[in-house]
């Protein structure tokens, strides 16, 4: 498909783009994943998987939430 025809198709809006695009590669800028190693003491992690519970989420999201809300708080 020319580029053209996908830019009309864009800008009528009428039809679903996602048939046209190669999803396989796709990425998100800044979101690369680099795995870290952290030891927390039991009652700290007690206390995640207290909180994961709580919120119905995995104790890694409760750890990579806050400290993104920690560091919009510090930037």
């Amino acid at each position: 498909m020319r580029a053209e025809d996908l830019d009309q198709i864009f800008d009528e809006g009428i039809e679903d783009m996602s048939p046209h695009l190669d999803m396989s590669s796709v990425r998100r800028p800044g979101r690369a994943v680099k795995r870290v190693n952290v030891d927390f003491p039991v009652w700290m992690v007690e206390s995640l998987d207290q909180e994961a519970i709580r919120l119905g989420i995995t104790r890694q999201s409760v750890i990579k939430t806050w400290i993104a809300e920690r560091i919009d708080k510090v930037v």
